[in-house]
């Protein structure tokens, strides 16, 4: 769409809104309904929470979002229907499946006819407000206010375009992570106070290629951060799409772009090495002072690494290594941002009637299988994190297990706001899980589909259903890309005694019951959902 090509890039300086820190807000007693602020990030895995308990997690806690754990609900199994930024976004929205709403892929394709629930809560009295990264090609729809970044918006000095811009993005100077923060608070602290409010603040970090805040550049670099068991997998029983992947630390990763060992640029092979400018323009949109801060930590780093000639498992050991701690850093400051609203809620008195969800467009893999990014139903990118704070329904320090979904957020969004949702909406409200039991209906499998092939990092078709236990999935399509042969193939894991999913049990004997009840399963999905293609 053409107005996603006119930028002006104007520099503003970068607005550390001063909020009133001295007054309370006065509670409008006849507002009953509960405040609602959505936090979502990009790309950011469950493994790197520290309320999950991973090992990760464990050398870089989250204090802040722990916080929103211990004082509210931990979903253990939260998964997303379709593990994809633009795609996540959408289901979102529209509470529907991505083949429901139309956005399959990255790019084109959001049904805008669709309702997206922020209409149905601003018809019903809300002030809504979507501040960050948007990724869909349409407006904004159901917001008074926005104010989102060009595409993927840039860690420094992004791009914002609002209702007051006449359709340009304005650079704004500052790191993307605050400014985003700024502009959240900024609405909170000029809206109508006589109305409940909904505001969904979505995050750019920490999008690859994980550019840290000048104040962390060199947080975690004394830290080993630990290599994940399955970080030498060998595919063995997989189908052919493990294997013909291009999402790996030791292949894919790039030295230049992603982990940034600019000094390399001119130097064959690198030199071949893509998106090569991309990483200059990220350095040439900084201020003369960001950049020298960020060369007065890389520099040394990236001189010591070039001169010791690292080869074979030392160099992809060093990659690790540096991906992860980029990575941190970046969730370091979205932790320091999430405090930040938290201390503004607290500030103003709104701390008890404001429901807090935090959560992620997708998992992420942190090495697992050799990986980065993330599209497969394999667990790390198919579940997410998801956090919901809300003193007034929830006890503190709940867990659940329950299965649970990106196209349950709209539903429960409206049903807290106490608005019935479309009869069309696929998702399902979290409400009745708020108690800390599952409900005897609660479902007892999810359906997954990702659609973004041919594209990058050739990840193939597929779809799947997952139980509590076990999961199948079915790999499907015409071979378009390099290598890539025509494929219809199935996966079989049983995730208690196989958490890993490094054992395919697809035709094995044994097995013959548990599959036929999950290919039903599947079958009964397609049906009735009508899924046009698998």
């Amino acid at each position: 769409m053409n107005k996603f090509k006119a930028i002006s890039f104007v520099i503003i300086p970068s607005a550390l809104f001063n909020y009133s820190c001295g007054k309370r807000e006065s509670q409008n007693t006849t507002q009953t309904r509960p405040n609602i602020i959505y936090i979502m990030t990009d790309d950011h895995s469950y493994q790197t929470i520290s309320a999950y308990g991973h090992p990760l997690s464990k050398l870089a806690p989250t204090p802040n979002l722990d916080r929103l754990a211990n004082e509210g609900m931990l979903f253990q199994q939260a998964f997303v229907e379709n593990s994809l930024s633009t795609p996540s976004r959408a289901c979102l929205m529209t509470g529907l499946y991505s083949h429901q709403n139309g956005q399959r892929q990255l790019g084109t394709g959001i049904d805008s006819t669709k309702t997206f629930f922020s209409e149905l809560l601003q018809e019903a009295g809300y002030q809504t407000a979507v501040v960050g990264k948007w990724h869909m090609q349409c407006e904004p729809k159901g917001f008074d206010y926005y104010k989102i970044l060009w595409d993927q918006g840039e860690y420094y000095n992004p791009e914002f375009r609002s209702k007051d811009t006449n359709g340009k993005y304005i650079k704004e100077e500052g790191y993307a992570s605050t400014l985003i923060t700024d502009h959240s608070i900024d609405f909170l602290e000029h809206r109508d106070k006589d109305k409940p409010f909904c505001l969904l603040v979505h995050h750019k970090a920490p999008h690859r290629n994980w550019m840290p805040e000048p104040q962390y550049l060199d947080l975690y670099e004394d830290i080993e951060f630990p290599v994940p068991a399955t970080f030498k997998d060998n595919y063995s029983t997989r189908c052919s799409p493990a294997h013909t992947q291009d999402m790996t630390i030791d292949k894919t990763m790039t030295l230049i772009y992603d982990l940034k060992v600019q000094e390399l640029k001119d130097t064959p092979p690198y030199d071949k090495e893509w998106n090569i400018e991309s990483l200059q323009y990220s350095f040439d949109r900084m201020t003369p002072e960001q950049l020298d801060s960020w060369n007065k930590s890389y520099h040394p780093k990236n001189q010591k690494f070039i001169d010791q000639k690292l080869k074979g498992d030392d160099l992809l050991n060093w990659k690790f290594q540096r991906y992860l701690k980029d990575y941190l850093r970046c969730i370091k400051s979205i932790d320091d941002q999430v405090g930040r609203i938290i201390s503004y809620l607290e500030e103003q008195g709104l701390m008890d009637n404001t429901i807090i969800i935090y959560t992620s467009d997708q998992g992420f893999y942190m090495g697992e299988h050799g990986w980065f990014d993330k599209r497969f139903m394999y667990e790390e990118s198919f579940r997410t994190p998801l956090l919901i704070r809300y003193p007034k329904a929830i006890k503190a320090g709940t867990k659940t297990d329950a299965l649970v979904q990106n196209i349950d957020y709209a539903p429960t969004i409206l049903s807290l706001a106490g608005v019935e949702k479309p009869k069309e909406m696929s998702g399902t409200s979290l409400e009745a899980l708020f108690g800390g039991n599952k409900p005897a209906d609660w479902r007892t499998s999810l359906y997954y589909h990702y659609y973004d092939y041919p594209a990058i990092h050739s990840v193939r078709r597929h779809d799947g259903v997952r139980t509590d236990r076990y999961k199948l999935i079915h790999f499907y399509g015409k071979g378009e890309m390099a290598n890539d042969e025509d494929i219809d193939c199935n996966e079989l894991y049983d995730l208690q005694t196989d958490p890993n999913e490094l054992n395919n049990l697809y035709g094995k004997a044994g097995y013959e019951k548990i599959t036929a009840e999950l290919q039903t399963a599947l079958d009964k999905y397609r049906i009735d959902l009508k899924v046009d293609e698998y």
